[in-house]
């Protein structure tokens, strides 16, 4: 299938996702679909590890641009997000017209233009010939002021450098933020954008998406692994294992030589260093706690999905 055929429908991108390594489900799919149709950032919210910022990588891939990426963090200013002058440069040239080698009269003028100017992610993603997939990961970790700066260019794709004027879009690009809702994002923000909240997977498709990144795991140690996973992240924890999680924990057991869960929970608490990141977390799940996630319900039964796992 083409680019184009694969753009023309949801299902159609949906499978070049799937090629990419990236198992979406149909609202995510539609989502990506309608980003790139109607030329709309997304914002994708939801707790940390559920695979938000897998997507924009799985886009590049799929839509065969190159990937920008831009890690949000408080403090973060325009120099490192947008622009800033090239001081070494300018100095350079400053030097050179008082020697006499260069034009002193249009000094200034030539200190402040597009020649002088080093892109940051924002700029670079709006002035790259070609397309791109711009991801501005973690946006609610950065201050208020900056996304206020950000709605120029989320709804016009244009950026305002005061010494040059406005800087329109050569192209545009596939904008994908992400946010773990660690504080409230605007209203404005929220408007341009067309937004989806990214869940944790089901059991059936997380234990598809570790079947098809994780090949050579047996299958049934995958099963029990993913509804071992997601037992366990009903219980009380500060860090919820996220689907990368699983990923680390299964593959770790594979490296074990283990083709389903051992009986004796004591050979899985050395591994839960794949899986919980804290030292509370850690301490609570103890090899108790574990016996009884390992001898609940097996997998069909548990969830009632036998049939959607054939």
């Amino acid at each position: 299938m083409s680019l184009n055929d694969a753009l023309v429908t949801p299902e159609g991108l949906r499978e070049r996702l799937f090629k990419a390594g990236y198992i979406a489900d149909e609202d995510l799919a539609s989502l990506v679909w309608m980003g790139l149709k109607l030329e709309r950032p997304l914002l994708l919210e939801g707790a940390a590890g559920v695979g938000k910022t897998a997507i924009a990588g799985a886009c590049a891939c799929a839509l065969g641009r190159p990937l920008l990426r831009l890690q949000c963090y408080e403090g973060l200013d325009l120099s490192q997000a947008v622009y800033e002058w090239n001081y070494s440069r300018q100095l350079l040239e400053i030097r050179l017209a008082e020697a006499g080698h260069g034009d002193r009269a249009g000094l200034r003028d030539n200190l402040f233009s597009e020649a002088f100017l080093l892109e940051r992610p924002l700029l670079q993603a709006i002035r790259s010939p070609e397309p791109c997939v711009l991801l501005i990961d973690e946006i609610d970790r950065a201050d208020e002021a900056f996304e206020a700066f950000l709605l120029e260019m989320l709804s016009e794709f244009q950026v305002t450098v005061p010494e040059i004027g406005t800087l329109t879009a050569r192209s545009k690009p596939l904008v994908i933020l992400t946010s773990n809702g660690t504080r409230d994002l605007s209203d404005a923000l929220r408007r341009r954008c067309l937004f989806h909240f990214v869940d944790f997977p089901t059991l059936a498709r997380e234990i598809q998406i570790v079947r098809t990144l994780v090949p050579e795991a047996n299958s049934r140690l995958v099963e029990q692994a993913v509804a071992f996973v997601q037992r366990l992240r009903r219980d009380d924890l500060q860090k919820v294992p996220g689907v990368a999680e699983t990923l680390d924990w299964v593959r770790v057991l594979f490296h074990l030589g283990l083709g389903e869960l051992p009986e004796d929970p004591q050979q899985l608490l050395p591994t839960l260093a794949a899986l919980l990141k804290t030292r509370n977390d850690r301490w609570q799940v103890t090899a108790e706690r574990i016996g009884k996630l390992i001898d609940g319900p097996r997998i069909a039964q548990d969830v009632g999905v036998a049939g959607a796992l054939k």
